[in-house]
């Protein structure tokens, strides 16, 4: 299920890590949501994010991810689509709607149950995720064993791993910074610097496919 070299499965650990550390449209729903309402709705976060993981992991299995990366028109309207939440969720922030909003008594079901959709849609429309998948996973497969299906399992399960081991400690961390939060000041300030980097990171996503 795992690739049998060792020099592999370690390359691909390192790769791994690398790019789940990298910052991204996840880490910014995730911290979100555990400033604004506590430890419960950032681990919910992290775990929407692996659920668009699990997601992305059927996709590329039963070949629709190659489908979608090897069509310019469906890989442009994926990202426009991901663009267009993620700048969604930031003008939502800059305007106050729909940003982060202190919750003293802790996460409730709604916030979770939101920062989970949230955070799953965020990972689900992101076609960096998709080219991920189809330019990382090829290089770590040995072919020659056959068990294809079983061993692109296998990696994107080490990558869940992984994605969860460093995103779990990030939400509890910021869930103690939350005393903070109950200052109006600090929870604008933390609502517009939230949506302006969801507006970039937007503007990016469109900048870096829509060529």
């Amino acid at each position: 299920m795992f690739p049998t070299d060792p020099t592999v499965l370690a390359g691909f650990l390192a790769t791994a890590v690398a790019v789940v550390i990298s910052p991204g449209p996840d880490t910014i729903i995730i911290l979100r949501h555990s400033l604004g309402s506590g430890r419960g709705a950032g681990l919910a976060a992290v775990l929407g994010v692996q659920l668009g993981l699990v997601v992305h992991t059927m996709l590329a299995v039963v070949g629709i991810s190659l489908i979608i990366a090897s069509s310019p028109v469906l890989l442009n309207g994926l990202a426009s689509i991901g663009a267009a939440y993620l700048a969604w969720l930031g003008f939502k922030s800059l305007k106050g709607g729909g940003g982060l909003t202190f919750d003293a008594a802790g996460a409730a079901a709604g916030n979770s149950g939101r920062a989970l959709r949230e955070a799953a849609l965020c990972n689900l429309l992101n076609p960096k995720v998709i080219l991920l998948f189809l330019a990382l996973f090829p290089n770590f497969i040995d072919y020659q064993r056959g068990n294809v299906t079983e061993q692109l399992i296998g990696l994107s399960v080490i990558l869940i791993v992984i994605n969860t081991i460093w995103q779990a400690p990030m939400a509890l961390a910021a869930d103690a910074l939350r005393r903070w939060m109950a200052n109006p000041a600090v929870l604008n300030g933390v609502n517009r610097a939230s949506g302006a980097t969801l507006l970039i990171m937007a503007a990016l996503m469109l900048g870096q496919n829509l060529r």
